[in-house]
């Protein structure tokens, strides 16, 4: 990892100097506290409180000072002019540090170059997923950041944040809009999609094929996660046996941003051929308004009678649009069959 601690010496030889350097000030000079986090900068060194309140630093290699006397500098008061005495002091600082390193051109630190409390793999062990910011869980999907323009995998994940929002936004971009982010090629948009697609699946693993259907809301938790941010408009039909138990999800039609066409016979053929008792019709809105509008209303009213006639019972049919949605049965719109 490339550190070490620099312990603080209880004495030090009288009348030893420290050699001025080309541009750098020297020990007597360094008397504010901006120059001293200057200091720290230029030598990469982190600030951190032990549990019996002693302030000690951790000094990565290569740094630009590396021939400096760092422990005189840092015993000659140091301490007390950076205000440090609690971890709280020391965190603050270590941040401001590696917000400056990360400006410089010279010198951009990639996530192993961080103190390693710091880095989201060990955050994530020490203090649980939950505990994560949203660009450190998406910092350790990508695991490496743009080596050539040593830009970190945190800074690539913060980018895509920057830009996109949130999750619910980075799951509807294409792979087009994830590739315009500096950094992201085809392999690191196809890891964010991967891993959003596994938090839908998991959502999905409550209702399941062979599972009891017994509420609107076990409809809704199904479909949600896919349909509500979609940008064009999709009919889907849940197929169910006689004791509402999942057999199938079916695609019956994808539309425009506006209509969908569905046609009852593509209703019937599909749950003839899967036996089905009884369906549930599941689209979309994508303005994010999931009121049904007159054409919902004619076409259920017709997909209801096609399903009469051959004995299926039609048990809802429920919006999705956005975050909210209708049922038909619970608005009044049908009747359970």
């Amino acid at each position: 990892m490339g550190e070490y601690k620099i312990k603080i010496r209880d004495t030090l030889q009288e009348g030893r100097c420290v050699k001025e350097q080309e541009n750098h000030l020297p020990v007597l000079q360094m008397q504010t506290r901006e120059e001293l986090v200057g200091f720290l900068i230029r030598n990469k060194a982190y600030p951190y409180c032990s549990k019996t309140g002693k302030i000690f630093f951790r000094r990565l290699k290569k740094a630009e000072d590396e021939n400096t006397d760092f422990e005189r500098i840092i015993k000659n008061g140091a301490i007390e002019k950076l205000g440090l005495q609690t971890e709280e002091d020391c965190r603050l600082l270590r941040e401001r540090v590696k917000e400056e390193l990360s400006k410089k051109r010279e010198y951009k630190p990639t996530i192993k170059d961080w103190p390693e409390e710091e880095r989201p793999r060990e955050m994530l062990m020490k203090h649980g997923a939950e505990n994560l910011s949203p660009a450190k869980l998406l910092a350790i999907i990508l695991r490496t950041g743009d080596g050539v323009k040593r830009i970190s995998a945190e800074d690539l994940a913060r980018n895509l944040m920057d830009c996109f929002g949130n999750f619910r936004n980075l799951d509807s971009a294409s792979f087009s809009e994830l590739c315009s982010v500096e950094g992201i090629g085809m392999a690191k948009a196809a890891q964010i999609k991967a891993a959003l697609e596994i938090g839908k699946r998991f959502l999905r693993e409550k209702t399941k094929i062979g599972r009891k259907i017994k509420s609107v809301d076990d409809v809704v938790n199904y479909y949600k996660p896919y349909l509500r941010d979609l940008k064009k408009e999709v009919f889907k039909v849940m197929l169910l046996d006689g004791r509402n138990k999942i057999i199938n999800d079916i695609t019956i039609s994808e539309g425009s941003l506006t209509a969908s066409v569905v046609h009852p016979r593509e209703v019937i053929k599909e749950a003839i051929k899967d036996s089905a008792a009884a369906v549930i019709f599941v689209h979309n809105h994508p303005s994010g308004e999931p009121k049904p509008s007159e054409e919902d209303i004619e076409i259920t009213n017709r997909l209801v009678q096609a399903c009469d006639l051959v004995g299926i019972r039609v048990l809802d049919h429920i919006i999705i649009g956005g975050d909210g949605y209708t049922s038909f049965v619970d608005e009044g719109l049908m009747k359970e069959g």
